[in-house]
């Protein structure tokens, strides 16, 4: 079905996940996969992680103009710190989507211009890997792990399905 003029000024703008602590996912995110906190709200028993590529300059802004510009671009992910989780030894994690209970979500994905390099990267960093370039069938894909446990997919810019 074609964009109406009803729905043609709508977009993707994020998807969220539930962090346990921003200690360790925050760097993930930021150093590890290049990513900025384009902005960061605390809730009071929560707090936002706004993130993305920042190609339009949005993290260089104030503050105020930051979280109103994030609304208005696509491919954000919103990490959420629900306070306590980080220090709490019965909390058992989140559930990735990709096992039982809990099956449903899958991943995220990152292109990248030189997929061997990006995944030869990651492999020094230490990150976990679910999936590497020579498993499987597909070896042109990599999936990662962040720190709670939820697949990030590394994908070449030129992929084709």
């Amino acid at each position: 079905m074609p964009r109406t003029a009803e729905t043609a000024s709508f977009k993707f703008n994020h998807t969220m996940i539930r962090i346990k602590d921003p200690k360790l996912s925050l760097p993930f995110y930021t150093d590890v996969l290049g990513m900025d906190i384009l902005s960061e709200q605390n809730m009071g028993d929560f707090t936002l992680y706004f993130l993305g590529y920042d190609h339009d300059g949005i993290s260089k802004l104030p503050a105020e103009e930051k979280a109103k510009a994030r609304f208005d671009r696509e491919g954000i992910l919103e990490l959420t710190h629900n306070h306590g989780t980080e220090s709490d030894s019965s909390f058992q994690g989140y559930a990735s989507g990709n096992t039982d209970p809990g099956r449903g979500f899958g991943h995220i994905a990152i292109t990248v211009d030189n997929i061997e390099e990006a995944c030869a990267r990651l492999e020094s960093l230490n990150v976990p890997f679910k999936k590497r370039l020579t498993d499987g069938h597909m070896r042109n894909i990599a999936f990662i792990l962040d720190p709670d446990g939820y697949w990030v997919e590394i994908v070449p810019k030129a992929y084709r399905l």
